[in-house]
């Protein structure tokens, strides 16, 4: 029974990972074919990463993403960054 049981799940298991693997490879193939139309699939990835979160995720993973490059001085030659700059020559 046990072994029964077991060899179901490895067998499903096993399915659902080739099913896995055939759709890894047609989503590759679609972005090869975006490829060729001229589409950016770095940029198409990013874009399907983002319609997968919420506006409440994304603002908030924007707002930290903008500290970070502050942080590191990568925001100094927009508007945003020099005001930063100014407040921070002003303490």
């Amino acid at each position: 029974m046990i072994n029964n049981q077991l060899q179901s799940i490895i067998d499903r298991i096993e399915r659902l990972e080739d099913e896995k693997k055939l759709l890894t490879q047609s989503i590759s193939e679609i972005y090869t074919e975006a490829k060729s139309n001229g589409y950016d699939p770095k940029i198409l990835r990013k874009v399907v990463a983002l319609r997968k979160k919420t506006d409440e995720q994304r603002k908030e993973e924007e707002a930290l993403m903008e500290t970070y490059m502050a942080a590191l001085g990568m925001l100094s030659d927009t508007p945003l960054g020099q005001a930063a700059l100014e407040r921070e020559f002003k303490k």
